[in-house]
């Protein structure tokens, strides 16, 4: 899948590619010249992706070949013991979760799961939760809390599932539920925005003592597409909503919403996947690390004030 801004790239490395196989195949030297083109490959990459704008940060975001939340719990994690359902409706594909270990310590993982191909996402439904999604995800929290283990989020959606059978079976109760007692954890909370993060489907996994941002994830109130159909009466206008809505993860570690950024492999992270797993587990390991031995009653409290103090910076 190539963005309309990767094209001169792929132009180049075809070019490189080329250049290899006469190499190869005809016995001509052109090593100088692939020399020459791959550094002009790599400067024209870190230009592009240390310029790019916010509807561009959403079509990386979106990328189907993203690592998504199972593929961050199986380089991560060990030993991943995957539960089901709600006890109220049914199993949620949309919302994986489940225990496991990370670094010798007990932990409960939950994550929106999208898939990486058309089939994999009808069967997750691109990520959208129903209410029993939310109510799986509420359900191995309070669980992690009984035994004091701490939770880790993958946040990656565009929203929660719209549809009339998730609104009759109590859609926004189930997000606000998810989102009072989550601020009311007495156990550590760590949420990663890995790919999209989307209105009250992402809120519903994010209220954490600590949210970390992948470089080229987005996190908004609203996706583009919506906010434009609302604000303008007109979808077409995703770019401008893009702008607008100061989604990016540099936009929101200036706004106070996110706590830190975490760096991804030049190109994003379905360019590297080995390196964008360490990244993130560097920073889940060190962030973890600061508020494992904390007061019950300091998490709840500093959490807080943390949502409490959001968008009063920047």
């Amino acid at each position: 899948m190539a963005l309309d801004f990767e094209r001169p790239i792929l132009e180049l490395e075809a070019k490189i590619e080329e250049l290899k196989r006469f190499t190869n195949e005809k016995g001509i030297d052109f090593s100088e010249e692939i020399i020459l083109l791959e550094k002009k490959s790599r400067d024209m990459k870190e230009k592009i992706y240390s310029n790019l704008n916010p509807w561009q940060k959403v079509q990386i975001a979106r990328h189907s070949a993203r690592p998504n939340a199972l593929d961050y719990i199986n380089a991560l994690f060990s030993d991943f013991l995957e539960m089901h359902g709600d006890r109220l409706y049914g199993d949620d594909p949309a919302v994986i979760g489940g225990i496991s270990w990370y670094k010798g310590i007990p932990v409960t993982v939950i994550g929106h799961l999208k898939g990486h191909d058309t089939k994999e996402n009808v069967e997750r439904n691109f990520g959208m939760a129903h209410p029993e999604g939310f109510r799986k995800a509420l359900r191995l929290m309070k669980q992690a809390e009984k035994f004091n283990r701490p939770v880790i989020c993958f946040v990656d959606t565009s929203g929660a599932y719209p549809g009339m059978g998730a609104e009759e079976r109590g859609q926004g109760e189930a997000i606000a539920k998810n989102l009072m007692a989550m601020s009311a954890l007495k156990i550590p909370v760590i949420s990663i925005v890995i790919g999209e993060g989307g209105s009250g489907g992402a809120l519903a996994l994010g209220v954490a003592n600590k949210i970390l941002m992948q470089e080229h994830a987005i996190f908004s109130v609203s996706s583009p597409e919506a906010a434009a159909s609302i604000l303008w009466k007109d979808g077409t206008k995703a770019k401008e909503a893009a702008q607008a809505l100061n989604l990016t993860a540099q936009d929101l570690l200036r706004l106070g919403v996110i706590d830190e950024i975490v760096s991804e492999p030049l190109g994003g992270a379905h360019n590297d996947l080995p390196k964008a797993y360490g990244l993130i587990d560097e920073s889940l390991e060190r962030n973890l690390k600061a508020i494992l031995e904390r007061d019950p009653a300091e998490l709840v409290e500093s959490r807080y004030a943390k949502f409490r103090a959001m968008g009063q910076t920047g």
